[in-house]
């Protein structure tokens, strides 16, 4: 019975893991891999150590590196720290009023307006802008991506020990 409520579990955290490769809040990958790591610890399967040990590696990795996508975003087209800093506020307050579409749109205003405000006119705050948004768009296809690949492993993990749930 534990082993059912687990592999539940991690199906949810794999499922919040792709949610959480929009949503800032939520780290995707670590959540992904905290539901492997789940499923891994049941007595239904057999845990793979070096397995759980490489995909925490990556998913560590995958999430620094979406922390410095866009930080390279940015200063690669002229950007500031108010540029930066404007992208990441943004990107939750976009989520909060536009929900998915705010994903898009957040980062790019809160970019411009964190370049003026750091004393650039319109026209000099729109090329970094556009690198925070490239920025953010592609670390948020990554975690996407990354969590599918996750998702995968547990289905087929599942899929190889379905016996020993039922």
């Amino acid at each position: 019975m534990i082993d059912i409520i687990l592999l539940i579990l991690g199906i949810v955290l794999c499922m919040a893991g792709i949610v959480g490769s929009f949503i800032p809040i939520i780290p995707g990958p670590i959540t992904s891999w905290v539901g492997i790591l789940i499923l891994n610890l049941t007595s239904a399967v057999d845990f793979n150590f070096y397995f759980v040990i490489i995909t925490l590696i990556i998913a560590v990795i995958i999430s620094a590196l979406d922390y410095i996508i866009p930080i390279v975003g940015v200063k690669k087209l002229g950007g500031s720290k108010g540029g930066l800093i404007g992208a990441s506020i943004g990107l939750v307050i976009g989520f909060i009023i536009l929900g998915p579409l705010g994903i898009i749109f957040g980062p790019f205003v809160g970019a411009v307006t964190g370049e003026i405000i750091n004393k650039k006119n319109l026209k000099q705050s729109i090329k970094p802008a556009l690198g925070s948004l490239v920025g953010i768009l592609i670390g948020s296809g990554i975690k996407f991506c990354l969590s599918m690949v996750y998702l995968f492993f547990y289905l087929n993990i599942f899929w190889n020990y379905r016996d020993n749930f039922f």
